[in-house]
């Protein structure tokens, strides 16, 4: 009996027990074995969002960034509009692989869904950056640490950028910030730029 063939009442259930089953060997480490998982699921449902992110998240984790992307691919092509995470993640191994416009158009994806994604804030800034797009950099680093104030990535890449821009008493007052609850991240700053608070 083919797929499109088998009743739907069974068809639910496969991909129950898939999912189920791609979870469990997930909890457990086996990772091999949650991927042929998703590859069976993915058989039966091509366009199945949690097959489509978990299989992504292996490959990506497991040194296929190209295979992954290929999925976070498919995944936002088939769910463009509530996709937010998928696109981050996307973008994300666009700018690790150093395709930094194609990573901004995705963090901006993401962002345009979900603009309190904070992750998808600082990876658009440290994009932004590598093409040397300083001032735009600030604006997104910025709304960064305006929604995760007590992460130091941020104010530390936010820092930097100012120093860049020949703006050090603004690098001045972020390392006087850090100090306050992330001291050795104000120190390395400290080093890094010579400057001190």
């Amino acid at each position: 009996m083919s797929l499109s063939r088998e009743p739907a009442a069974i068809r639910g259930f496969t991909w129950r027990l898939l999912k189920w089953q791609a979870l469990l060997l997930l909890s457990v480490g086996a990772t091999q074995a949650a991927r042929r998982t998703f590859d069976r699921l993915l058989a039966r449902h091509p366009d199945d969002r949690f097959a489509l992110a978990g299989r992504a998240h292996l490959l990506a984790t497991h040194g296929e960034p190209e295979a992954a992307m290929r999925d976070y691919g498919e995944l936002v092509r088939l769910h463009p509009e509530d996709s937010a995470a998928a696109w981050f993640n996307l973008a994300y191994l666009l700018d690790e692989a150093g395709r930094c416009e194609e990573a901004e158009a995705g963090f901006r994806r993401a962002l345009a869904l979900d603009p309190r994604l904070d992750r998808a804030w600082y990876g658009l800034g440290l994009s932004l950056i590598r093409m040397r797009r300083l001032d735009e950099a600030v604006d997104a680093l910025r709304r960064n640490t305006e929604l995760q104030p007590m992460s130091p990535y941020g104010w530390y890449q936010l820092a930097r950028v100012h120093v860049d821009r020949d703006e050090p008493q603004e690098a001045t007052r972020i390392i006087r910030h850090l100090k306050g609850f992330e001291p050795q991240v104000a120190a390395q700053l400290e080093r890094e730029t010579g400057l001190a608070a």
